[in-house]
């Protein structure tokens, strides 16, 4: 038996796969270097481009940018050091309701809050019930695409430093909260002198996930009709046909998020947040009372409800006030596309990445190793680049080798599910390699001298460790392909639709209001993931 199973996965085969999965996944790294080759700026609307929009694009991303980065910093940083650090009526309750945000896609917050403050819009109503209709017009500002474009990203996005800031202050050493108090330190002093300082690798991780997020977005800028980097990449291929003038713009955007993606990736490697809490007393969590509880209760529960309860209720009241809306849609059909997705991209994407770290922590390849820490860049290049990447590539295997997969894989499910394993992989992976981290090579080392083979390593003792591990990263892929637009929009089949591109093409046909159902369904969905979550791995109780 144990001969059998040795024969099973010889390292030949185990150091192939995991060679192939790690190339398949820097595709589109290859193609948007190969593009650097190969440039060719004779494109006319590229030049047309380059004399009299680029500039505009780069200026509207870079406004954005910072907007987003400040935002995001100071919502997602004082919410966490309140519910971290004090006690106030249903501080327990915000400590895990604010993670919801994240089951707001910002171009679904947008949806919203055009609908708030449009002509005779959510806002109107609100204000024209207590005062003159006249009175609500003059109240009720115009909405600038740019400052939209902001605030929708900004609830949208304040969760990766509120939950990275909260791990970092719930986990922070109480002895030294204890000396600073002894020292004379104020609160205020207390905060910027010692917690701050020691969470700052934890929020400035969250801030570059913030960054690349927001110089990724394409829903939230189109809808708003505002010019940028990635809506400039967008008209490029789909409106001018123009993949030259695509792939440049690509380049140009990815140098900005790799830029963002390797300081992440700096601040993380090696990083310790925190003391150990081995030697520490229990975190002391301060009684407020009187208008301090008043005031940290209201500043959560305001960031609650404009980050979660505003969207949903405005997706809600559409829903019920146009019915017709409801019933001209397939939502089985809808539904299912959803599960069918969830389900076959998220299970290759898990069993690659769980192989790629197997075959890497058993061979211990250098090469292995380095063509790995390429292959999870994918999280770092946005989804439409992703797209226009996955597009260029099979045309060059067309035109260079004459092999025709272009139109095998761009316009069906398997084009789909691979620029999700593009996007996705690096999620998987990464947790998945944290995970092997945590098992010791001398355990490997024993079972093979009580004679385990690979193969019963990794049945016996490697799966069983990474059972919740799996669950929750399932949950995280699930998200994500739930929420992607670009990705969907560009390589789905024809006439195959999911809650996210139904909501988008009825909102960039000003039908907003039809936009409510899907939008509602995929909240819905995305909601019911991160309680599972909360429920099962984010719990302090667990």
């Amino acid at each position: 038996m144990s001969r059998f199973e040795n024969s099973l996965i010889p390292n030949s085969i185990i150091y192939f796969f995991v060679l192939l999965i790690s190339l398949i996944s820097i595709i589109p790294l290859f193609t948007i270097f190969n593009g650097i080759i190969e440039l060719n700026t004779n494109s006319e609307y590229f030049y047309f481009f380059r004399e009299f929009s680029l500039k505009n694009y780069v200026a509207n991303s870079i406004i954005i940018l910072f907007g987003v980065l400040v935002f995001t910093f100071l919502l997602g940083l004082y919410s966490a050091y309140l519910v971290s650090f004090y006690k106030f009526p249903f501080s327990s309750f915000f400590k895990y309701a604010l993670i919801l945000s994240f089951a707001i896609p910002p171009y679904i917050f947008a949806y919203s809050l055009s609908a708030f403050f449009e002509n005779y819009g959510t806002g109107y109503l609100i204000v024209s019930t207590f005062l003159n209709e006249k009175m609500a017009n003059q109240i009720i500002p115009n909405l600038n695409p740019i400052i939209g474009i902001i605030i929708s990203l900004s609830f949208s996005l304040f969760g990766y430093v509120y939950i990275l800031a909260r791990s970092s202050f719930v986990n922070q050493s109480q002895n030294l909260i204890e000396v600073s108090s002894n020292l004379g330190f104020s609160q205020t002093q207390r905060f910027f002198k010692v917690i701050l300082p020691s969470a700052r690798p934890a929020i400035f991780i969250g801030l570059s996930l913030v960054a690349m997020e927001t110089l990724s977005d394409f829903g939230t800028a189109s809808f708003f009709g505002t010019s940028t980097l990635i809506t400039g990449i967008y008209n490029s291929w789909f409106i001018f046909d123009d993949l030259v003038s695509a792939n440049i713009l690509s380049l140009f955007l990815l140098i900005f998020i790799l830029f963002f993606f390797c300081l992440e990736s700096f601040s993380s490697k090696n990083s310790k947040y925190h003391l150990s809490n081995s030697s520490s007393h229990k975190k002391k969590i301060i009684n407020l009372s009187g208008k301090k509880a008043i005031f940290a209760f209201v500043f959560c529960f305001i960031l609650f409800f404009l980050s979660f309860l505003f969207p949903l209720f405005q997706m809600l009241f559409w829903t019920f006030k146009f019915p017709e809306y409801y019933s001209n849609l397939d939502l089985i059909k809808l539904n299912l596309n959803t599960v069918k997705l969830i389900l076959a991209s998220t299970i290759i994407i898990i069993v690659c990445s769980f192989f790629s770290n197997f075959g890497i922590r058993v061979l211990q390849k250098k090469t292995l190793r380095f063509i790995s820490s390429l292959s999870i860049s994918g999280y770092a290049i946005p989804g439409i680049v992703i797209s226009v990447s996955t597009i260029t590539f099979f045309s060059i295997l067309n035109e260079k080798f004459n092999i025709n997969l272009k139109s095998f894989f761009i316009g069906s499910i398997y084009g789909l599910i691979l620029g999700y394993l593009f996007r996705f992989y690096s999620i998987s992976f990464n947790a998945i390699k944290a995970g092997y981290l945590k098992i010791n090579q001398s355990i490997d080392d024993s079972a093979s001298l009580l004679g385990f083979s690979k193969f019963r390593t990794l049945t016996k003792i490697h799966l069983p460790f990474f059972k919740k591990n799996i669950y929750f990263i399932f949950i995280l892929i699930s998200l994500e392909i739930i929420k992607e637009l670009p990705i969907t929009l560009i390589l789905r089949p024809f006439n195959f639709e999911t809650f996210s591109t139904k909501a988008y093409n009825f909102a960039s046909q000003d039908l907003i209001e039809a936009a409510s159902v899907p939008s509602l369904f995929l909240i819905l969905w995305t909601t019911f993931l991160i309680i599972l979550s909360i429920k099962y791995f984010l719990s302090e109780e667990k």
